[in-house]
């Protein structure tokens, strides 16, 4: 069975990131969505708030590619997470070029620790490419309109989290 993993924190899941999910099933037996605890980050969403947004909107998803979507909070290592839900690959969105050269830097660090787990990198697409997590939180808490960048959803959750 091929097992992938596609970390992330997730705060909040974009449609950047469920297109990604799509496109990874289709590498995969079973991908492992690792929900990272990050705590440097200081999230808007708490670690179950983001675990359920990601269930809802990937399992099913998942289930309609033929591949099995598990969601695993970790707070370790990347490459001690791969070990840990047993895969064999680690998968990474990418955006731009200034995307390429961190996670550049993150599979140099990743395969000397461990050269048996590869990293493969699927190219956002193009109407994708300007989605971050980051900016979408940015524009709701301004009171923009974020429902072309997550699903309905996570839109909702979005709006209670800065109407509260």
């Amino acid at each position: 069975m091929r097992v992938g993993l596609y970390p992330g924190t997730f705060d909040p899941v974009t449609h950047g990131h469920i297109d990604i999910i799509r496109r990874a099933c289709s590498l995969v037996d079973r991908l492992v969505i690792g929900v990272a605890i990050n705590r440097d980050k200081g999230p808007l969403f708490s670690l179950e708030e983001r675990v359920a947004m990601v269930q809802s909107e990937c399992v099913p998803l998942g289930a309609e590619r033929g591949c099995e979507v598990l969601v695993h909070p970790f707070e370790n290592l990347l490459i001690d997470c791969a070990h840990d839900v047993g895969a064999g690959v680690i998968i990474r969105g990418l955006r731009a070029v200034a995307d390429f050269e961190y996670e550049f830097q993150m599979v140099g660090m990743n395969r000397s620790m461990d050269n048996s787990i590869e990293t493969v990198f699927l190219m956002a697409d193009a109407k994708n490419q300007a989605i971050a997590s980051k900016l979408v939180k940015e524009i709701a808490r301004l009171g923009g309109d974020v429902s072309k960048f997550v699903t309905p959803a996570v839109n909702k959750a979005l709006t209670a989290k800065f109407t509260a």
